[in-house]
Parts: structure tokens; sequence; C-alpha cells
């Protein structure tokens, strides 16, 4: 079965709280139950790992105990050099998901450093946007499931 890695980075924790009227407000652990449930459907296995320190998250790929990653980098997506460092060192696909649109947003995080390595990018459809990205990788993957439209139970989508 493939495993999927789901990486999580500063400021996630407080989702549902932070900044409803831009993140919405279900949680990170709504988020990840509704993955699991989803991944195996898809028959994917998922694994959801958070941190608010870099070295963590960079800790947790190098493991390399997964296929595929989900990749929420948060704020870390406009600063750091390491942690695209390691998810090119480890060698394994990933889609970058925001909840927003940074692009839309300040122009500081206009500057991404992960875009050109992700197989693909998931940007302002909230807690959707993780969904769909589980579910591009099982079309990648060629999953007998089919992906659903729009998933129905993301709310704040």
């Amino acid at each position: 079965m493939t495993r999927v890695l789901v990486l999580n980075g500063p400021n996630l924790n407080l989702l549902g709280t932070r900044e409803p009227e831009i993140y919405g407000t279900t949680t990170l652990a709504e988020i990840e139950e509704r993955l699991v449930r989803r991944g195996a459907e898809l028959g994917l296995t998922v694994e959801a790992f958070q941190s608010n320190h870099e070295g963590a998250l960079i800790d947790r790929l190098q493991r390399r105990d997964f296929d595929w990653a989900i990749v929420n980098a948060g704020g870390l997506t406009h600063t750091s050099v390491s942690l695209r460092d390691a998810l090119l060192g480890i060698d394994r696909p990933f889609v970058e998901v925001h909840l927003s649109d940074p692009s839309e947003r300040e122009e500081f995080r206009h500057v991404n450093f992960l875009h050109d390595i992700a197989v693909e990018r998931i940007v302002g459809r909230g807690p959707a946007g993780y969904t769909a990205a589980l579910e591009l990788i099982a079309i990648r993957l060629g999953s007998v499931a089919q992906p659903r439209e729009k998933p129905s139970d993301d709310g704040n989508g």
C-alpha cells in the first residue's frame, strides 16, 4: 500500500482559531481525520505530522518511510532553503498545498522555494485542497477508486 505523509509547518496547529477569515474554521485534526478516511477509500495509508520547528520537519522527511508527501510548509514556504534541500534530497514526489492563495496576499508571500520542485500545487481551496492533493496522488498511481468531483465533507472550502 502506498504511504502518504502529510507534512504541515509552523502555525498550522492553530487552524480553526487562527485568522478564520483567511484559513477557515476547520481544525488540523479534522483535516487529518478526513485524509485518513479518504486515503483508506483510495487504497492509501496516510500519516500526518506537524511541527513549528523547521528541523523537526526536515528530520521527519529524512526518515523516508513514505512514498508521496502532501506538504503545507506554511511560512517556511517563503523562507526555507533548508526545507527545499531536504525535499530534493529525499527524492520523493510531493504535492504542495496552501489553504489560501499566497499570490493574492502580501508581497513577501509571493516568494516560494517549493513551487518548482513540487509535482503539483493546490492553492486557495481551503481544507478541500488537502483532499484534492490526496486524490491527485491516487490518480497518478492509477488507483481503482475514483476521486469525488468536489469533496463534500471538507467545509470552509
